[in-house]
Parts: C-alpha cells; structure tokens; sequence
C-alpha cells in the first residue's frame, strides 16, 4: 500500500514512518503546506494513497490562546481540506488528536463518545478538526496524550536534563493523565491504518493512550528511578505554581474500548512502556550528561 504522512518529521511522524509496509510519501513542510488546501488535492490525486495518516498540527498549546485562528487554520480547516481530498480519491483519513478536546473534570477513564468541552483554544481547534474528519465516512480520530519519545521535546527528557542540573525538582501532582510512547502509538496507528485502508476497521474515535494513570510527578518520579537516582529529590507541588496563559485538563485518563471493534488490542500499561522505551531514549542508566531534546 501507499501511504501518505503529513507531520512525519516529528516525533510521532518519525516513528510512524519506520513502522509502516509499503510506499510512505512523506512531504516535508516546505514540500506540502497543509493548509494550501489545493496543493493538498493535487498531492492527494497524484500519489493516491491508500491511506493519509495525518500528523501535522499547531501543537503551541500557550500560543493558541492568542493566535487561535492560525491554530485553527492547521488544526481545523487544514484538516477539512484533507478530509475533502480524501474522499474525492477513496482514501481512508487517520487523524490524530487530543485529549484536550475534554474539560478534564473527570475522575473515570473519559470514553470514545463522551461529550466534548474543551478549556482552550488548542483544544477548540482539535476539535474542529475531529468534526471535519468525521463528517467524512472513511475518517478516523485517534487521541493521544502526554506523548514522549526519542524524536522530539518532551517531558521525559526533561525530567532528565533537570535531574543532572538541579538537586532537586517541583513537578505538579494535580493533574492525572496516561504517558505515552510514540513508538507504541505509532504501532498502534499503523495497525489501525492499514486495516482502514482494507475496511477492516469501524470508522469513527480511538483513543491511543496507554493503560493506567499517574501525575506528572508520578512519572518525574519514575525518571529518576531509571537513572538510578533517588526519586525522593523529585517534590510535588500544584498546578498554580505554574500559570499558563491556556488551562490544562486536570483528568487526562481516557478509555480504550474501542480498539477491539477493530480487532486491536489497547496499549500496555504507561510504565511497562517507559521501560521498555528507555534504551530508545538516549538517556544514560546514571546521572552523567542526558541526551536527546531539550524542552
């Protein structure tokens, strides 16, 4: 099959393209501008591909509180456009989303069908982009949420520059969500995208989050615990210690029932997945000098 990946230079996008069988055309932002809703058709009708697995996004959750129409231009009517392009040539439309398109008031896994109410821009944006690719009969929405991996900044990585900078670290422990390993997902995404693109799979949401829940200090903990180093020096605090120009969710737990109309299983458990991530991470198994990204 031929696979068409926008986004694919980041971190999710890298490890999704190493996963896919077959063709993968992946344009690079200066090849294809998503939001030029016309060079989007002509790619679309020139590599036809099976599937177009769509990665690309405004993900400047801050900034989007000011500058949410051109938030909205990637994250809403980009992705109509595709959705539009995907139907003229049959295509089936994977879209990846967020968990920030829910308010976070929860204290239970939020699932596929629960009702949207998103605290901010980013979120609002999100949002619209799920709507146009659902209105499409061949289009799927996979949220994601509290993603790292070896391909971009993220938390965990952070945790790891901290950790070899500072004695000790202030991490929140009011907000509960479910860290996710891009290469996990990608797994994830790749299966789900080849059984659309064969009608195998329901259209419609996925949540791609791993299993279980912890706090951001929760996880901070663990990091120090992989580097072999005391976890002790890792203190909790809230989240107004930290003001943000965007409200985040506080309840960031979704469920995964879905997976299994499409003859998936969900993924394992986020801490099973730290450690089984680790080796990709380019982070030392002691204090010393932490690789990859900064934040």
């Amino acid at each position: 099959m031929t696979w068409l990946v926008t986004g694919a230079g980041g971190m999710l996008g890298t490890d999704l393209l190493a996963r896919l069988r077959g063709g993968a055309v992946a344009p690079k932002r200066g090849e294809l501008d998503v939001t030029d809703a016309s060079a989007v058709r002509e790619a679309l009708r020139r590599h036809r591909p099976a599937a177009v697995l769509n990665c690309a996004a405004w993900t400047a959750v801050d900034d989007a509180e000011t500058r949410e129409d051109e938030a909205l231009a990637v994250n809403g009517t980009a992705v109509a456009a595709l959705a539009e392009g995907c139907a003229e040539i049959g295509a089936a439309l994977v879209h990846l989303s967020t968990d920030y398109v829910f308010a976070g008031t929860g204290t239970e896994p939020y699932p596929e069908d629960h009702p949207t109410d998103p605290v901010n821009a980013y979120g609002r944006t999100k949002l619209a982009g799920e709507r146009a690719v659902l209105a499409y009969e061949r289009g799927y929405v996979v949220r994601t949420a509290w993603l790292y991996g070896a391909h971009g900044p993220n938390f965990v990585q952070a945790m790891v520059r901290l950790a070899a900078e500072r004695e000790t670290v202030d991490v929140v422990d009011d907000q509960t969500g479910q860290p996710t390993w891009t290469g996990d997902l990608a797994d994830r995404v790749a299966a789900l995208a080849a059984r659309a693109a064969s009608g195998a799979a329901p259209p419609g949401i996925y949540h791609g989050t791993s299993a279980g829940r912890t706090t951001w200090y929760g996880l901070a903990r663990e990091v120090f615990t992989l580097l072999g180093l005391d976890p002790g020096r890792v203190r909790p605090t809230t989240s107004d210690r930290f003001v943000r120009p965007a409200a985040r969710p506080a309840f960031s737990v979704l469920g995964h029932a879905r997976w299994a109309e499409a003859g998936l299983e969900p993924m394992r458990d986020w801490r099973e997945a730290l450690h089984a991530a680790w080796p990709c991470l380019q982070v030392p198994a002691q204090g010393g000098s932490p690789g990859g990204s900064p934040p």
